[in-house]
Parts: structure tokens; sequence; C-alpha cells
């Protein structure tokens, strides 16, 4: 997932069993399928080349079962470990905290969510029977994805949508082309995660 065209949707299926997305480029080309693998103790995702399911370009496996503190490595068709994004354990709870992390295990780039409020908001309506249908056009949490100078460089936004389905990535500020599909990939495995959380 090189040179990629922003901005980039991601597209939650509603109508399989499985957790899955597609995912598509600025101009409707798609550049992944991410499936989650059903019934599984641990996460572990395939992101495919399309829709197809011909050909897995990436895995994405957690190291733990269940850990505030998870990481989810990320390798390639070949096996090759291209890096991983870590759940940043109890500052997690109130606001979405994760680390991206290289193939040689240093810190690149850190991801926050911008506004916990929203989150907090959309918990509490999505208990209201009725009202709770509507939380997805009225509560649309965001994530940053920051550099070493803590420069956002690409912002994730949940879109209006019934079911929280619909999901933009815009770039703000160019990576380096070695780290477009290591970021690329930990917003796919955060958007599964928090998905979940609301």
């Amino acid at each position: 997932m090189k040179d990629l065209n922003f901005p980039i949707s991601f597209d939650f299926n509603i109508t399989t069993l499985s957790n899955d997305f597609t995912a598509r480029d600025a101009h409707g080309k798609i550049i992944a399928y991410v499936r989650q693998k059903m019934f599984k103790f641990k996460e572990d995702i395939e992101v495919f080349s399309d829709e197809s399911r011909t050909q897995v370009n990436y895995r994405i496996k957690a190291d733990k079962w269940i850990d505030f503190s998870t990481a989810y490595s990320f390798t390639d068709s070949t096996g090759k470990e291209l890096g991983k994004v870590a759940r940043k354990g109890w500052a997690s709870l109130w606001k979405a905290n994760y680390d991206i992390i290289d193939q040689h295990q240093k810190s690149q780039y850190k991801i926050r969510e911008e506004n916990a409020w929203v989150k907090v908001a959309d918990g509490v309506l999505g208990q209201i029977p009725i009202l709770n249908i509507f939380t997805g056009y009225l509560f649309n949490p965001s994530y940053i994805v920051l550099d070493g100078k803590e420069q956002i460089v690409v912002r994730l936004k949940k879109e209006a949508s019934f079911f929280g389905r619909k999901f933009k990535i815009t770039q703000v500020k160019p990576t380096d082309a070695d780290d477009d599909h290591r970021v690329m990939l930990s917003l796919m495995m955060l958007v599964l995660l928090e998905r979940r959380r609301g």
C-alpha cells in the first residue's frame, strides 16, 4: 500500500457475519479488503488485495490473548514482519492511544483520539431505545496520527452513517513512502477495535 491517493474510505459490510470492510482510494479503486476471522480468541486479520479474497497481502495478529496493552503485528505475504501497533493500556480507557512501531521495534508515530467526549455521548445515547439508532449520525469520533515532532500527518474520521459503517482518512502531511503501509495497517486495526467500543 504505497503511493496512496487520499482520501481513503473504509466501508464496513453490514450484510456479512464477519467483521469486514473495503478500503478505497480517492478514485474509488479498491486498495484492500480487510476481514477479521471469526471465533478467534486472539485477533487474526487478513488484508486481501480485493473482495475476491484470492490474494492475501498482509496479516495482522495479536501477541496476547486479552490485555490492555496488546500489540498487533503486521506481516506481508511472505511472512516478513513490517512492524506493529500497540494499544497504550490504561491511557486508552478514556481516550484511545496507540503507538505505531517499525520493524526495528522503534516507535515511529502515535495515534490519538481527538475528543473523548464524543465517545461518552455516543455511549450514553446508545443506551436509550429508539434514539440509539441515530448515534451513527450524531456522534463521529476522529483520530489523528502524529509524527515524532507531534505534528499531525493523517486524520481518520467516522462519517455519519447507520451502524457506524463509514470512515474516511485524509492526509495532512506526507509520510515517508516506506511508512504508508504501516500507518494504513495501524488505522485498519484501530477501526476494528474502536468501532466495537462505540
